[in-house]
């Protein structure tokens, strides 16, 4: 079955489902896996600047034969470039990288910096038609309240962890409370936990023929999450796709539900020594 789209705040439809490329810095394996994911059916592609591989991603793009009108780019502004006019020259720096002629969704990588004068330029940008919509990422709850009550247009997405272990309802209904469409970063915890033979998650999955991991990915699905799983194998690249013949009871998502540990034991984007160690981030002179 074909991946289900969710209709952003603007129109815009998005697919509930894409490839992340975090931490697959080597550019020739991005360029393969990408390449993979595409072939395999997500049309969802998720970068940012930091990640130091949107080449690779354009490059894949470029040679998978896909029409770009059927892809979703998304990629991030970072820190360090967190100002009106180093954001502007980084979107162009992006787009080159890429190879594209526009973005389809552009975030805020952080909420740190001059958040608000970056969002203007961004702003700029898509009414000028170069971005389809624009976003932030880990902006959590009392940041995105004061963040949308500031801004003329507010965020379409929020990208944040979201995943069986740290589930975030609160975040959740403030997301829907400024139309911002909440989707999921490390939806497999990256790999902590158990996840891939959780006995809950592997138990609901027995039922349906399908793994500890497609559980996950569908139980965040129906929450209305977008969710963008990585991976650099090709059978859990295709395995990680195939969530959508199924659905998950309300006892099912009950179960799951009590997993939830109320935090993160992935990063702690509260603490000082964190920011700290973004803003020294570099990723150009």
């Amino acid at each position: 079955m074909a991946v289900e789209n969710v209709k952003l705040s603007n129109g815009v439809e998005m697919p509930l489902e894409g490839f992340g490329v975090f931490q697959i810095p080597d550019l020739a394996e991005c360029e393969r896996v990408t390449r993979t994911a595409i072939q395999s059916g997500y049309h969802l592609i998720d970068t940012a600047a930091v990640y130091m591989n949107e080449e690779a991603v354009g490059a894949a793009i470029a040679a998978s034969g896909v029409a770009r009108e059927k892809l979703f780019v998304t990629t991030k502004l970072w820190v360090q470039d967190m100002s009106y006019d180093r954001a502007d020259a980084a979107f162009e720096t992006s787009l080159k990288k890429l190879g594209l002629d526009y973005i389809d969704l552009y975030l805020l990588h952080q909420p740190m910096g001059d958040v608000f004068a970056a969002w203007r330029r961004i702003e700029e940008l898509y009414r000028a038609g170069r971005i389809r919509a624009i976003g932030v990422s880990n902006f959590y709850p009392a940041p995105l309240a004061d963040f949308c009550e500031t801004v003329e247009i507010k965020p379409m997405v929020n990208q944040v962890e979201l995943h069986p272990f740290f589930q975030q309802e609160t975040a959740l209904a403030n997301m829907k409370h400024y139309g911002v469409h909440a989707q999921a970063w490390g939806p497999l915890a990256e790999g902590k936990h158990g996840i891939f033979s959780h006995p809950v998650l592997t138990a609901i999955g027995e039922k349906y023929g399908k793994t500890a991991a497609q559980v996950a990915l569908r139980w965040n699905t129906q929450r209305g999450v977008s969710i963008l799983p990585k991976s650099v194998h090709t059978e859990r690249i295709e395995e990680n796709l195939a969530i959508w013949d199924f659905t998950l009871t309300d006892t099912d998502m009950t179960e799951i539900g009590k997993l939830d540990l109320g935090h993160s034991e992935i990063v702690d984007h509260s603490s000082p020594a964190f920011v700290r160690f973004l803003h020294e981030r570099k990723i150009h002179d």
